[in-house]
């Protein structure tokens, strides 16, 4: 085996055991696992939205043990202001007198989980802005960086309930994911009860640390991308600006405004990661696809007719989906 294929196949076997791991405590809700370690190994964050209950803060703690990194919470309520997030600087009383020091917030961590993110106002939600974009942050003038590797896990309920506010879309677009997560069917239920009201509770071990999932990480980007599989990530994010040559008639109809380049990088990335998982050294159509939704619905903006008629984001983005796929395979037509 070469260097490269017993690469390829440590990268698969280190995930598999990861995404094994996270199940021993996690029922069902499989693709969410795996949409959040593949946001992970593509070096963002994820915004993971459903209605309480549904083991959303259970997740994301269980994947910070398993991974083996430093882990803060933070439970956003109307209340909380910026500087409990990313921190202050106080006043100290030292032998040499007093002195201004500055005390780190929760957001020097490895995972920062921001548990109901929307339940925060406008101005703390910002104050993640450039953690999330920098992996820095500045208070009185002096910047401070953040442990590495930073990720900014949160999780929301749906925007209609009560006591929330909209996030911003500056902070929405730099969320790399969003995944949303369904209430669990029979079985699933069943599985939840008999792990949560037992004696015996699962306690999660790790599988790897910081030098894994940086070498990981490294490992993804390597992966190349041709030109006309990149062209096709391209043309899924212009399609969602209603203005481009691309746009299908749902998104002229529904849509007011489109993705940002963030969205393109976002396809090509989970592309290359998903390329790795299949065993493969180059990245398919099929690859650029599959994370389509997550990576690009809540970069849209629906106009007034989408929002009066009902519309997701969702649907639109699975339009445009089918839609440039079934452009592509035809243009792959030969010529008769």
């Amino acid at each position: 085996m070469s260097d490269l294929a017993a690469k390829v196949s440590d990268f698969q076997s280190r995930f598999a055991a990861v995404e094994q791991e996270i199940a021993k405590v996690i029922v069902g809700q499989e693709p969410i696992i795996h949409g959040t370690l593949v946001t992970i190994l593509c070096g963002g964050h994820a915004l993971l939205e459903g209605v309480p209950g549904l083991g959303k803060t259970l997740l994301i703690r269980t994947l910070a043990q398993v991974l083996d990194l430093d882990f803060n919470r933070v439970q956003f309520t109307p209340d909380l202001m910026p500087t409990d997030i990313v921190g202050t600087t106080v006043l100290i009383e030292g032998a040499a007198g007093r002195e201004f020091r500055f005390q780190q917030g929760p957001v020097f961590t490895n995972i920062l989980l921001a548990d109901e993110i929307n339940r925060a106002t406008p101005k703390t939600q910002s104050a993640l802005l450039e953690a999330m974009q920098e992996h820095a942050v500045t208070v009185a003038g002096e910047t401070y960086r953040l442990s590495e590797p930073f990720f900014c896990l949160a999780t929301q309920n749906p925007i209609e309930h009560e006591g929330t506010y909209p996030l911003p879309e500056a902070q929405l677009d730099r969320f790399l994911f969003k995944l949303w997560v369904p209430f669990p069917d029979r079985a699933e239920l069943h599985q939840i009860l008999e792990r949560t009201t037992g004696e015996e509770q699962v306690m999660p071990k790790k599988i790897m640390g910081r030098q894994e999932i940086e070498s990981m990480k490294a490992l993804a980007r390597e992966v190349p991308i041709a030109s006309h599989v990149r062209d096709y990530a391209v043309r899924l994010v212009l399609a969602t600006h209603p203005e481009s040559e691309f746009s299908t008639a749902k998104s002229r109809q529904f849509l007011r405004f489109g993705a940002s380049p963030r969205g393109a990088q976002t396809l090509v990335l989970a592309g290359k990661v998903e390329a790795l998982l299949a065993g493969r050294t180059h990245v398919s159509f099929d690859d650029i696809a599959k994370h389509a939704v997550n990576a690009l619905q809540h970069r849209v903006i629906l106009n007034f007719e989408g929002e009066a008629e009902g519309i997701t984001a969702a649907e639109v983005i699975g339009d445009i989906l089918e839609r440039t796929t079934r452009d592509e395979k035809v243009a792959a037509l030969p010529l008769q």
